[in-house]
C-alpha cells in the first residue's frame, strides 16, 4: 500500500520544488512550469487560488520531481 498523499496547495508544492532545486521557467494561464537544470526535469503545477491540488495530480507531480511521497512529506 502506498503512503497517503498530503492535502496541499500549489504554494506548498512550489516551496518543495524550490527546496530540491526546481526554478520557475514560465507560466501559461493557470499552469506554472518549473525546471531542474541539473537533472533535466520539468514539472507543471496548476495554480488555482484557494483550491487544493487533486490527489492524482499531486501524485503525478511528485513522480515527475523524482522523489517519493514520504520524501515530499518531509520537505513540506
Amino acid at each position: 500500500m502506498s503512503p497517503r498523499l498530503p492535502i496541499v496547495t500549489s504554494r506548498e508544492v512550489i516551496q518543495v520544488a524550490n527546496k530540491i532545486g526546481f526554478v520557475f521557467d514560465r507560466q501559461t494561464g493557470s499552469h506554472a512550469v518549473y525546471v531542474h537544470e541539473e537533472k533535466k526535469l520539468r514539472i507543471v503545477i496548476p495554480i488555482h487560488k484557494g483550491n487544493d491540488i487533486k490527489p492524482k495530480t499531486l501524485k503525478g507531480i511528485i513522480e515527475d520531481m523524482g522523489i517519493t511521497v514520504d520524501q515530499f512529506k518531509e520537505l513540506l
